[in-house]
């Protein structure tokens, strides 16, 4: 299956807000600058906890500031929230290939999505210090991914290039341990 094989019908952004949510993230669209764009995201994911377009604001708003772990905790619950709509397993540890023919009929733009999340989510986890965990979550979108459409290889490369023992600081939590 060709993951970019897809003509854009029902991309997770195509549903119609509610006029509160829409003014929520509008809101926060504007403030963004003064970096008080949180609250009123967190007022629309208030009003619509599993609207993908709230949760990817708030996702790209903790990304981009810097905040892996609430980052990664919304990475978590795009997942699951996708992840049923799809058919595909609770755990994306047990995603296996023959998961993705079903999950593609129901729609192949939210199938990347979900994997592009569990690609998100690896990234994080690595940059939190948890690096089986991001490893594992890579792999899985590398073997379901066989065509590396969605990147995930490229990361996965990196770390091997770069392999080494990595000791954090002995007093460090994993969510301390920064680049």
């Amino acid at each position: 299956m060709d993951l970019q094989d897809f003509n854009g019908d029902g991309l997770y952004f195509d549903a119609p807000l509610a006029p509160a949510v829409a003014a929520c993230l509008d809101a926060a669209a504007r403030q963004y600058s003064q970096g008080t764009a949180e609250q009123p995201l967190l007022a629309a994911q208030a009003l619509a906890p599993d609207d993908l377009c709230v949760l990817v604001g708030l996702y790209r708003f903790y990304y981009y500031q810097h905040r892996y772990q609430d980052a990664l905790h919304i990475a978590e619950r795009l997942m699951a929230v996708v992840g049923p709509r799809l058919g595909l397993p609770a755990r994306w540890a047990d995603l296996r290939r023959a998961d993705l023919s079903k999950a593609a009929s129901r729609g192949i733009g939210l199938l990347r999505f979900f994997l592009l999340a569990l690609k998100g989510a690896g990234y994080l986890s690595l940059r939190l210090g948890r690096f089986e965990q991001g490893k594992a979550m890579l792999a899985t979108v590398v073997t379901l991914d066989a065509d590396n459409r969605l990147g995930a290889r490229l990361l996965l490369d990196i770390l091997a290039a770069n392999d080494a023992d990595i000791l954090p600081f002995p007093s460090a939590t994993p969510t301390e341990i920064r680049p």
